[in-house]
């Protein structure tokens, strides 16, 4: 067993540090400077994007000329290409532009092309990510307890859209002696957690809403809920995602006065 694995608040702070260097990566969370919706540009002309794009059936049709200076899959390309939503991270995107990374995404049937650019102003302001030290009052045991079935519910988005947002139970944990509840989504691959939440704090001494990814369950239920390990939405960092606000009941009563509290200096934003 490793030393932090021995001392919590030593495992918090490497948890925090591997935080801010994934968001302020080269084509992390900063990086973006895009989000464009297809739908908005029936030409196929998206302004500073290079290309023709396109939606068709089953993905998006890119044309590109010489003077558009893209890359698929790391080699020159010209003409056509039919390309799917992309899996990975920004950081391997198949289309490049000189420096940027040119994403492709699917939310509810509708397309868009994401920009990822290492020289963002955003990247540039960094000054790090505003968290409240290591709490053992913030570790709580927890259960969750599957729905029967999957739940879809519409959610406003920072965007201004209601999209649907997938749940699939009911975190349960007591605080204060008090029993709370959120609701979860269940991510298909590993089975493990994830719930947006709200609570008294939010858009006074935090970002108004923030995540939570308590990992995955035992086989009983049993979790634990470290709420010292609440990250900030990706929203907090680009106003180019379209993070969902916390579905009904997920407003915690109390302050949530533990984990990534908001961004340091000229970048906060949200609160």
């Amino acid at each position: 067993m490793s030393d932090d694995e021995n001392d919590p608040q030593a495992a918090w702070h490497a948890w925090h540090e591997h935080r801010a260097a994934i968001v302020s990566a080269p084509y992390g969370p900063l990086a973006l400077i895009g989000t464009h919706w297809l739908a908005d540009y029936p030409e196929g002309r998206i302004p500073a994007v290079p290309g023709r794009w396109r939606t068709t059936g089953g993905g998006v049709a890119l044309t590109a000329a010489p003077g558009d200076s893209l890359q698929l899959d790391g080699e020159p390309f010209t003409g056509d290409a039919e390309l799917a939503a992309d899996e990975g991270p920004p950081s391997r995107s198949r289309l490049t532009a000189g420096d940027m990374r040119l994403v492709v995404i699917r939310r509810e049937g509708e397309w868009a092309v994401r920009v990822f650019d290492p020289g963002s102003e955003a990247r540039r302001a960094f000054g790090g990510i505003e968290a409240t030290p290591y709490d053992p009052a913030f570790v709580l045991p927890g259960r969750f307890t599957p729905y029967g079935e999957q739940r879809t519910v519409q959610v406003d988005n920072v965007d201004g859209q209601a999209r649907g947002l997938g749940l699939g139970g009911e975190l349960a944990f007591r605080f204060g002696g008090v029993e709370h509840t959120l609701q979860v989504a269940v991510d298909e691959d590993d089975g493990s957690l994830w719930a947006v939440f709200g609570d008294a704090t939010g858009g006074r001494s935090s970002y108004r809403f923030r995540f939570l990814k308590p990992g995955v369950p035992g086989a009983d239920g049993s979790i634990t809920v470290d709420l010292n390990r609440a990250l900030l939405p990706p929203c907090a960092f680009a106003d180019h995602f379209i993070c969902p606000f916390p579905p009904p009941g997920n407003t915690l009563p109390f302050e949530v006065a533990a984990g990534e509290r908001r961004l340091k200096g000229a970048l906060a934003t949200g609160i």
